[in-house]
């Protein structure tokens, strides 16, 4: 977006001065020097019992090759050099939240505990991350603008988490059923007057209202598109809109005309198989859609497209999924855990973009050098689309805010999906569900001031 140009303008423009000057930059960025410690440690041990032990819980990643390179080749060629034996355990990311709570509660697990949404909500049970943070930004300049507005706290001055990814979030759909109907899901305008015609030819639209993140992810974006947020920058309540009571009303007027009938019941593997089944014409995801059928359906994938999300008032998604790993106050191996952290970023993040095959975008964006040609040269020529996308129409939740505590509890309660799904199923009207929803959201709200965290 147009705030990442700005902040790297002006970083680039301190650099310069500073390196005429002699001085690095990490001082006037950060208010203070890089530390004299560096978590970096040498090669110790070969052929033998590693001295060290590091504990990695993750998701199962919806890009198996990725999976499959991070941890047989990644974390074991990692840990040779860093005398550590890794182990990761992957857990669908529908588990994530639960288990991140009972390892709190139980105050044991995982070194490093990578979640799927910012865990601002954690902030407490967390160690601060500022050090490498600032040797990440030192290398690379600034990170995106929503990578730091899912892994930092303004009011605390925390930096509570390490967001080393984030997920663009395109449309996806089929390009032959579109083209009968003469239309492309360029805006929600369109996406509108092509449903009907759709669903009257077999090819109904699937964009779910579940309690699950995929939902999540696509009504938030949808509430943006319409000019609707669940915050301001000064985190405030702002849902109880005209903006947002339109959005609902589009959504509920999408599924009665020209939608799937089973998207109360999603969850997050739904629209990728619905729409690799040949169920559904259009959905809202990452690549994993694309990719998959790549490879499992090749004739599926010549017909399927990807777009930025369908401009309303304007065109404003947000990310997929957001990578943030946080380092718990109780964990066995905290300087490891920070190296681990910082290595994957410094010097550069390239071999975890090309693997996850153009999946995980770089929180810093100058962690992966010429993006635009890397998504340009595959052969597919379909993924180029993912720079702009990236670049001009990915938002954090809680956007134009920070994903704080707050923020945290509406998205991981499903207060979104639940607002849409109750007058769409005709059990309340616009007008009640949102602003009931919005008497809740304030609720939690007032509870996180009230600790301090916003």
């Amino acid at each position: 977006m147009a705030e990442d140009d700005k902040e790297r303008k002006a970083w680039l423009s301190r650099r310069e001065l500073l390196r005429r000057a002699g001085i690095g930059t990490a001082a006037v960025l950060y208010g203070g020097a890089v530390p004299k410690t560096s978590v970096a440690g040498p090669l110790r041990f070969h052929g033998r019992e590693a001295a060290n032990q590091l504990k990695i819980i993750q998701w199962v990643h919806f890009v198996p090759a990725y999976d499959k390179w991070f941890d047989n080749t990644y974390t074991k060629i990692w840990g040779r050099k860093n005398d550590c034996e890794v182990t990761v355990d992957h857990v669908n990311l529908t588990d994530l939240p639960a288990r991140a709570a009972s390892e709190v509660a139980a105050r044991s697990g995982h070194d490093l505990f990578q979640h799927l949404s910012p865990p601002a909500a954690y902030e407490d049970q967390v160690i601060g991350l500022g050090d490498i943070i600032q040797q990440a930004t030192k290398k690379h300049g600034p990170m995106k603008g929503l990578a730091r507005r899912s892994a930092y706290n303004p009011k605390t001055k925390k930096w509570f988490g390490w967001p080393d990814n984030y997920v663009p979030d395109p449309v996806h759909y089929r390009r032959d059923w579109w083209g009968d109907v003469g239309e492309k899901p360029t805006t929600w305008d369109a996406v509108s007057r092509a449903a009907p015609k759709l669903k009257a030819n077999g090819h109904p639209i699937g964009i779910g209202m579940s309690n699950e993140l995929d939902s999540n992810m696509a009504l938030i974006a949808l509430l943006q598109c319409f000019g609707a947020y669940i915050q301001n920058a000064e985190a405030r309540v702002t849902l109880n809109t005209k903006a947002t009571r339109d959005a609902v009303n589009f959504m509920a007027s999408l599924y009665r005309r020209g939608m799937v009938s089973d998207v109360f019941a999603w969850v997050p593997s739904s629209n990728n198989n619905a729409m690799l089944a040949g169920r559904i014409s259009m959905a809202m995801n990452a690549i994993s859609i694309m990719r998959t059928a790549e490879t499992q359906n090749p004739s599926l994938a010549r017909n399927l497209a990807i777009a930025p999300v369908p401009k309303g008032k304007q065109r404003l998604g947000l990310e997929h999924v957001m990578g943030v790993y946080t380092i718990w106050k109780f964990a066995s191996n905290k300087r490891l855990a920070k190296k681990f952290l910082l290595d994957m970023m410094v010097p550069t993040y390239n071999g975890h973009f090309l693997n996850s095959k153009f999946y995980n975008f770089p929180g810093w964006p100058g962690a992966v050098k010429n993006i635009k040609r890397k998504l340009d040269a595959d052969p597919s020529g379909k993924y180029g689309v993912l720079d702009t996308i990236s670049r001009t129409a990915t938002t954090n939740v809680g956007y134009p805010g920070f994903s704080n505590a707050a923020i945290d509890e509406v998205f991981n309660t499903f207060l979104i999906p639940q607002m849409f799904a109750q007058v769409a199923q005709g059990r309340k009207s616009t007008a009640d569900s949102v602003s009931e929803t919005t008497k809740e959201v304030q609720r939690i709200f007032r509870k996180w001031r009230n600790r301090g965290k916003i």
